[in-house]
């Protein structure tokens, strides 16, 4: 009669745990639709919702959830491209953001700062000491070559895995994704418990 009633308690608190885990998701889903059909360029517009015929900017939802918008779409070259598959080889530039439903600054002189990037151009912040307003890290500490990944067996989190592919050569992206797309509910390092991220990155080479 203990152990049922142990058994019983554990399935309660899990249900409980699920329970919240759903409620996080879900308000997280709903200040990331918020963010992108009011504030951000451009706003958000579903694939679905496109009229065929009209080059408009949209999106695509992956998974649960990344919200992908690809820049220069329509561009006619752009079929000619090669496509990032499951098995691909992909090489990007790229910066990843913690996202906290604000506009992401990427030039000018109010820099949002990335918490991980490869791209040059943030090599000076990266390096400019702390009370000048930069990261403060050491000279030389940090790769900013591009980053090459496998699809097919590189360890990534999801929510970056779902973005990449269905990408062509040359794509300009953001994702926009909710925590359990990224590091789940655990603290790492400097990153909070269910925290949603952006990554911007441009495809260089697909293999």
């Amino acid at each position: 009669m203990r152990i049922a009633t142990i058994i019983a308690a554990l399935l309660l608190l899990s249900a409980a745990c699920s329970k919240e885990d759903e409620d996080v998701l879900s308000k997280q889903k709903e200040r990331m639709i918020s963010y992108l059909e009011s504030t951000h360029n451009p706003r958000l517009v579903f694939s679905e919702e496109v009229e065929e015929g009209v080059e408009q900017a949209f999106y695509t939802i992956h998974g649960d959830a990344v919200y992908r918008y690809i820049d220069g779409y329509y561009n006619p070259s752009r079929p000619n491209r090669t496509e990032v598959t499951e098995s691909s080889k992909v090489t990007i530039t790229f910066s990843a953001y913690l996202f906290n439903y604000t506009n992401i600054t990427t030039d000018g002189s109010r820099i949002t700062a990335p918490y991980y990037s490869n791209n040059p151009l943030y090599e000076e912040l990266f390096y400019r000491p702390i009370e000048e307003g930069g990261l403060g890290l050491t000279p030389g500490a940090w790769s900013f070559e591009p980053l090459v990944i496998d699809l097919g067996s590189a360890p990534l989190i999801e929510g970056l895995r779902l973005a990449l592919i269905g990408c062509r050569e040359r794509d300009r992206v953001e994702a926009f994704m909710t925590y359990n797309m990224a590091y789940g509910d655990k603290y790492l390092n400097f990153i909070e418990k269910e925290q949603p991220i952006a990554y911007f990155f441009t495809i260089d080479k697909v293999e």
